[in-house]
């Protein structure tokens, strides 16, 4: 890691050195401005800034339109001390995000109650992620280190008619860096707790008027904060290699053509949990119950975990892809555009999701995904009362997978111990093809109605082997192949509309109304472990319609700002995978079918809001409430064992209440320098992390605490940060595997103990 760091701080040395020039850095809007410490030298803030957005694939005021987004510059991501996706947890109503499933680089995404709940790559997102509007097919992968970013944008609601991928919940959009024409870099050291060291820098410049390129890097790396009791070795640990390029063409002023690369490379320890429920090994003997292997300590989880796993087993990822837009003006009022991509996702990862020393559900995931997208959209623009896009999508992704899970301790027969293997071979093809079209028409003065709508069809191909070996005495028992799914093909068409009618009452307040339906397609269940299941793989589609009444408002003087959006759901044919146990319960199936068991509702309220005091205070808020509910959870189980009615009493990851105050404080010295001190606190109600509601992984409320520090020198080159994130050291679950039909698995995972930073950061 330090060999790594030392690279980087040499390349960013030569790159500080290749250039004396003024401070820049972009802001919200794709064009650079100048950066914010060298704005506000001499020139306190005096009105909160306008940020534009391309959540509907044109730039505009966020203010301005009737959708329910939030958006973040590279300034508002540092003070919000996000150094990867998740940091984002707690700043977006509505929104849950956190690492997710015992891997280094998944991304657990919930808005508004709908995301993933199975991390199998045979799922859907329920929440579509972006870079440069370049859809992430998979979870993995998608929680991603933040560096060369111009701005994210977080999308409330289904996305089904302008977006590349339908998506049922939202969908977060990263925006990087464009080059520029003028010479600009930056580069930083971070030094913390935790072993945490981090070198970032960015390059861009032209070669003439017309060419023009940028490069940004990235090292990450901590020791982990779980350690090992017996063999004091450390995991949930961060080792990241990150590195993006562009070149820019722009021979006049009506063409451009962009060429972007990237490559992350991630090699980390385990990431382990704790069990929050007894773990059980199966006696094969019919009448003799299960016998327990470890009971849960009961008190704070102090932080140690334990593993079966040998210090040669981690959790690596490659990450890399290539693409091209092409943006042509072709008049006054049309233009085209063209985004072409193709990436490569290579995860190689080990997970134990029991988080003891026993092996009852060890696993190995080896997949090799890779994945085209084109998208062409024709804009129009009569630079009056009438915006239209009109756009054709097309992708497609291959996803072929080995497994291995190991599980020497879960199976008795009497007293004698029975080991066993299972491996699983899959191959996953995806293809899907959309047109659209969304019209805005300002119809009467400050009445604007748009109508979108999209047709998509989705096809998988699919096949499974799947093979079961035991140990002596039973290896005649072993089953090579044990469950089969011949290769098969499945189609979904779906329309997807949305409609909305907004009202500029004047220059600061404007109301809406929406309705937009989201659709995400179904699938094959890559945990059939059984000839019955393998008999019936499929899962259908889900659907969402939400109804959304929005309000926005910015004082006269804008210094007073605040978004309101209250909405309704209802989402159909939820894709549930449950932990089935059939007869006694101490002796389960193994199984673990995939249900469109369940109907919902949901019903939010949203408040998102800034305030600007005197020349520098700087307050913000957000404050979410939801209530997501099942109107109907059709499970065999629940009819089985009266015990388990509550099973399904909670939709996970759907606090009712979440908030969020955020407050800084700005000095201006008579010099030119400046000192910024800013903190929040942020609030989460109960929270369940598992489509079964089980005792052990639901997380009771809890606050989180974050302070900083900045100084920016006099000529804005230098800029020293410091800060410390969960200041009160809360001890917090932020996400849950739920296996009970194994061992009792039942794996909370735990969020980040306090740890502070320093880091330095000189741009020119």
């Amino acid at each position: 890691m330090q060999r790594h760091l030392l690279s980087l701080a040499i390349a960013c040395a030569c790159a500080a050195l290749a250039h004396p020039a003024h401070a820049a850095a972009p802001a919200a809007d794709p064009a650079p401005e100048q950066d914010s410490a060298a704005a506000s030298q001499g020139n306190p803030m005096t009105e909160l800034e306008s940020i534009q957005v391309t959540a509907r694939r044109r730039s505009e005021n966020i203010e301005k339109i009737p959708v329910a987004v939030s958006a973040f510059s590279e300034d508002d991501l540092k003070d919000l001390q996000a150094e990867n996706l998740d940091g984002l947890q707690g700043a977006v109503p509505g929104l849950n995000i956190v690492q997710g499933r015992g891997s280094a680089n998944s991304a657990n995404i919930f808005i508004r109650g709908i995301g993933q709940p199975d991390a199998l790559q045979t799922f859907d997102p329920g929440v579509g992620v972006y870079v440069d509007d370049v859809y992430y097919s998979r979870i993995q992968g998608a929680l991603m280190t933040l560096f060369d970013v111009d701005h994210v944008e977080v999308l409330r609601g289904p996305q089904g008619t302008l977006y590349g991928k339908n998506s049922t919940g939202g969908a977060i959009k990263i925006v990087t860096r464009e080059p520029s024409a003028a010479t600009t870099g930056a580069a930083e050291l971070t030094f913390g707790n935790y072993g945490r060291a981090e070198g970032r820098f960015y390059l861009s410049g032209s070669f003439d008027e017309r060419w023009s390129a940028s490069v940004a890097g990235a090292v990450t790396g901590n020791d982990g904060y779980v350690k090992d009791p017996v063999t004091g070795r450390h995991y949930n640990d961060d080792d990241t290699r990150a590195l993006r390029a562009k070149l820019q063409f722009r021979p006049s002023d009506d063409f451009k053509a962009t060429l972007g690369l990237d490559y992350t490379k991630q090699d980390a320890a385990l990431t382990l949990g704790a069990p929050t429920a007894p773990l059980l090994a199966t006696n094969l003997v019919p009448g003799v119950p299960a016998s327990v292997l470890l009971t849960p300590p009961g008190g704070e989880y102090d932080f140690h975990s334990r593993t079966s796993f040998g210090p040669d087993k981690g959790q690596n990822l490659t990450h890399k892809g290539v693409g091209l837009t092409l943006d042509w003006r072709l008049s006054d009022a049309w233009a085209f555009k063209s985004i072409s991509a193709y990436r490569w996702l290579n995860s190689d990862a080990y997970i134990d999701i029991d988080a003891s020393q026993f092996e009852l559900g060890d696993v190995l995931v080896d997949f090799h995904q890779k994945q085209a997208s084109q998208e062409f959209q024709l804009q129009y623009d009569n630079g009056s009362n009438l915006q239209a896009v009109y756009g054709l999508y097309w992708l497609r992704e291959k996803l072929p997978s080995h497994q291995e899970a190991y599980a020497d301790d879960l199976l008795l027969l009497g007293t004698l111990p029975i080991g066993f293997l299972r491996t699983i071979d899959d191959d996953q093809t995806t293809t899907s093809t959309a047109a659209f079209a969304h019209v805005s028409w300002e119809f009467a003065p400050s009445w604007t109605l748009a109508a979108g709508l999209r047709y998509t069809h989705e096809s998988k191909d699919y096949w499974r082997t799947t093979s079961a070996f035991f140990g002596p005495p039973l290896q005649a028992a072993s089953q090579d192949p044990q469950a089969v799914i011949p290769a098969t093909s499945k189609g979904w068409n779906a329309w997807t509309p949305s409609l909305s009618l907004q009202k500029q009452f004047n220059d600061q307040v404007m109301a809406y109304v929406s309705a937009n339906r989201g659709f995400k397609s179904g699938g094959f269940n890559g945990r059939a472990n059984s000839p019955t299941e393998a008999a019936s793989p499929v899962f259908n589609p889900e659907y969402v319609w939400t109804y959304e009444l929005g309000l926005k408002m910015r004082s006269a003087d804008s210094r007073l700002q605040g978004n309101i959006a209250a909405f309704h759901s209802n989402y159909r044919d939820f894709q549930a995978r449950v932990s089935e146990i059939s007869g006694d319960p101490n002796n389960p199936t193994f199984s673990f079918p995939v249900l469109n068991a369940a109907s919902l509702k949901m019903d939010g309220l949203e408040f998102e809001g800034a305030a600007l005091l005197g020349t520098g205070t700087r307050l913000s808020a957000q404050v979410a409430w939801l209530d997501a509910r099942y109107s109907k959870f059709v499970d065999p189980r629940v009819q089985l064992f009266p015990v388990l009615a509550d099973l399904h009493k909670h939709v996970p990851f759907s606090p009712e209440w979440t908030a969020r105050l955020a407050a800084t404080q700005t000095f201006n010295f008579g010099s030119g320098a400046a000192l910024t001190i800013g903190g929040d606190v942020s609030w989460r109600d109960d929270t369940w992390l598992s489509v079964d509601n089980r005792p052990g992984l639901m997380q009771p409320s809890y606050a989180l605490v974050g302070l900083f520090g900045v100084f920016d020198s006099a000529d804005g080159h230098w800029q020293i940060r410091a800060g410390v994130r969960n200041l009160t050291d809360k001890v917090y679950k932020t996400d849950g595997q739920e296996f009970s039909s194994v061992g009792n698995i039942q794996t909370a995972y735990f969020g980040w103990p306090r740890n502070y930073y320093i880091s330095a950061r000189y741009s020119f």
